[in-house]
């Protein structure tokens, strides 16, 4: 026990009893180094109706009495952010193949701060809900008002972290996530009377050069345009699919209700379906996997778990195209919700879950910019390259209090695809550094 952990076991204190319970010793096929401080578990944002939020922690790797705190959202919506965000990309245990254990990340970001995931909304992955009706209300407002009333109970639990400074990260879908739960945060930060003090920085969603996406969801209008200009600049649709999309769908209008916008663009997203939409130069996942449901997850040691076929795995360049695949078979193992601290007493039905909801993330790096540009921003520094390992990392463009970076040939998960590049963009963010200019 460090001197930080110590200082706060004083006094008889119940939120030390429920730290304790959600301190996780080892999860199955943990390497033994480095040594991770690491909790998960729940924390309940609505006692009525019986709403609870599951999360897993990770103090950072070094002085996290100093390091501030990060939250980070998955989107989707419907997406787990322990299914992404932790265990595929940025924390500091990843999956391995097969769901057949996990491995140390060196570019994980807790070595910049302490970081914090949740799953939500309610319905996605291990958090649930008691009352049914909850799941046909998932709108943003609801969303945002959960996150935040999981973060402040959270906060009671770790109350070391109340002081930290405190920031908002994620992808995607979370592009809306985000801000409105730095909203709420903000908002209520005005009434001390009424609500806890959060030290709210700033927030972060992402974006990324090549291919789509990893940029933030921002509205229908430009993300829509934007996904049929992307595909036909990038060769993935032909010149007569484009005008017969320019002839049917007018996004500003039409598009959630014409028959006909709608035809054409499921042509758009049959072109879509032979490679992955979400990195189109990456190999797609070709696995054969059973049904999760029909698998004996209390004993996963099988090279061959869940029914995937190593001969017809593609892996380039130390990319996996199937590592949801993984993920999903890791987290339903018995052995693994046990020490996981989840699904206590059944509380999912059915198999955990990647993702829960629609995939709505498809999102260009072009989109990103038409909105970006629609708010009439002064530019402070005009667009340049920055670099990572002497390599060109991406492209910044600074507002007056914003930063549009891209990373690049990174997907729609960018820690995945580019771990060095992520980690450096992340490092200068809460460091409020420049990132580097020259090689």
């Amino acid at each position: 026990m460090d001197d930080y952990e110590a200082a706060t076991r004083t006094g008889n204190n119940d939120y030390q009893t429920e730290q304790d319970s959600d301190r996780i010793v080892s999860l199955p096929g943990q390497p033994s180094t480095p040594p991770i401080s690491q909790f998960s578990g729940y924390v309940t944002v609505n006692e009525v109706s019986g709403r609870a939020l599951f999360y897993w922690f990770f103090e950072a790797q070094t002085d996290p009495s100093k390091k501030p705190l990060l939250l980070w959202l998955n989107g989707g919506p419907g997406c787990s952010s322990i299914g992404y965000g932790a265990a595929v990309e940025l924390g500091p245990l990843r999956v391995m193949r097969f769901g057949s254990g996990l491995e140390f990340n060196e570019y994980a970001w807790n070595k910049e701060a302490n970081l914090l995931f949740v799953e939500s909304p309610v319905g996605v992955g291990f958090s649930y809900t008691n009352t049914s009706h909850d799941l046909t209300i998932l709108d943003d407002e609801f969303v945002a008002e959960d996150a935040y009333s999981f973060l402040v109970n959270w906060l009671k639990r770790f109350p070391r972290y109340q002081s930290h400074d405190f920031y908002l990260a994620g992808e995607s879908y979370a592009g809306h996530y985000v801000p409105q739960l730095a909203e709420l945060v903000y908002d209520r930060n005005k009434e001390k009377n009424k609500y806890p003090y959060i030290k709210l920085k700033g927030f972060i969603v992402r974006s990324a050069l090549l291919p789509p996406v990893g940029n933030p969801e921002t509205d229908d209008i430009r993300d829509d345009t934007a996904l049929v200009d992307y595909a036909w600049n990038h060769a993935v649709i032909s010149d007569q699919l484009y005008q017969k999309v320019e002839k049917a769908c007018d996004f500003k209008s039409q598009w959630r209700g014409d028959d006909k916008c709608v035809e054409t663009m499921n042509v758009v997203y049959d072109q879509y379906g032979e490679i992955d939409i979400y990195n189109i130069y990456a190999p797609k996942c070709v696995a054969n996997q059973t049904s999760s449901t029909a698998l004996d997850h209390g004993n996963n040691s099988s090279p061959n778990v869940g029914g995937i076929n190593t001969r017809i795995m593609r892996v380039l360049g130390g990319y996996d195209p199937c590592y949801s695949n993984y993920t999903q078979e890791y987290f339903n193992r018995v052995d693994v919700q046990k020490a996981f601290h989840a699904n206590v007493s059944g509380s999912i039905s059915g198999p955990w879950k990647t993702c829960s909801g629609d995939s709505d993330g498809r999102v260009p790096v072009i989109g990103t910019r038409s909105c970006i540009e629609d708010l009439n921003l002064e530019i402070k520094n005009e667009w340049r390259s920055w670099f990572n390992d002497k390599q060109v990392g991406g492209r910044i463009l600074e507002y007056e209090g914003l930063k549009f970076v891209t990373v690049r040939g990174a997907g729609h998960l960018v820690p995945l695809n580019k771990p060095s590049e992520a980690l450096a963009m992340i490092n200068t963010y809460l460091l409020n550094q420049d990132l580097p200019k020259k090689p």
